[in-house]
């Protein structure tokens, strides 16, 4: 019994050394060479379970990614009848987030359903619904769900308990390349919260409006869920693209950059879109499709 227990760990061990893509990994080490920053990347092909990775372990801030986690801690209060999707909820202009939010818009008193809060959330990356909503689940009701779940570093850290430190180092959230790709793998096969709760957060990941970096380098007729996280000094961004000859998972956060403008040809930007065409035609090779000739004066967000 021992020797057959042996024999299945080295079986194992074995596959799982046979399941790194040394040829992707290689593509992805020239790709990021001379980036002036720190880069993690993962890449995980879901239909031959072939992976490639860089840094894939390392803690990274999430930024705005975090909000997926959000979106996961919403659902799961949804779920347990705590909250209503299309319930009712009042703005306050305590709630406001400085910036260009359109719910920052809102006058106090004014009532908005919590669907649609939740689709500014994931969809405009609106920082004061975003927020609205971290309060209405709790950070921690939200930690717990991560870590009932299996994930060992990603967590939100904003009014979160004994997050002090953590919150300091790395801002609103931090995770890893591969955490990152885990949940939304968790999302695409329907196992986060429940199938229908990931169905609804499949239908919110998939409309998303900051289109202009990793996703204007897929097809606009394939299907995508993603979200993406910007700072002055970071960026990066989590696809999972649901191709025609399988479906594969990548994150790309980038940080400590030297190019801090907020500009389409930042760093940071180009190398995004470098690493998502690369990977589009590295599992789609027969594909020639591009982006349109005169396409970039289209994706001007900011």
């Amino acid at each position: 019994m021992k020797y057959i227990l042996i024999s299945l760990m080295l079986l194992i061990c074995c596959g799982a050394i046979a399941q790194t893509d040394t040829k992707l990994t290689a593509i992805l080490q020239d790709a990021v060479k001379g980036f002036n920053g720190q880069v993690g990347i993962y890449v995980h092909n879901l239909k031959t379970g072939k992976t490639a990775a860089l840094n894939a372990d390392t803690l990274f801030p999430t930024a705005s990614m975090i909000k997926v986690s959000i979106q996961c801690g919403l659902m799961d209060k949804i779920d347990k009848g705590l909250i209503q999707y299309n319930q009712k909820l009042v703005y306050r202009d305590s709630l406001l987030y400085k910036g260009e939010d359109i719910l920052g818009s809102f006058k106090d008193g004014d009532t908005i359903e919590v669907s649609k809060v939740a689709m500014l959330m994931i969809t405009m990356s609106d920082n004061t619904a975003s927020l609205w909503l971290q309060k209405l689940v709790g950070t921690d009701f939200i930690n717990n769900w991560l870590d009932a779940n299996g994930f060992k570093v990603m967590r939100d850290n904003s009014r979160a308990t004994g997050r002090d430190a953590m919150h300091a180092r790395y801002g609103w959230g931090v995770t890893t390349p591969f955490e990152m790709c885990r949940l939304f793998t968790m999302i695409g096969n329907e196992e986060a919260v429940s199938p229908a709760a990931s169905e609804r957060m499949i239908r919110n990941m998939g409309r998303i409006f900051w289109d202009n970096t990793a996703l204007s380098q897929i097809p606009p007729y394939i299907h995508t869920i993603s979200k993406q996280g910007a700072l002055d000094d970071y960026r990066s961004e989590t696809v999972l693209v649901n191709g025609p000859h399988g479906d594969y998972v990548f994150s790309i956060i980038t940080n400590h950059n030297k190019d801090q403008r907020w500009t389409q040809d930042n760093e940071a930007d180009e190398m995004i879109r470098k690493v998502s065409a690369l990977l589009w035609h590295f599992f789609e090779p027969k594909s020639d499709w591009k982006p349109a000739e005169g396409m970039d004066k289209f994706m001007k967000d900011e």
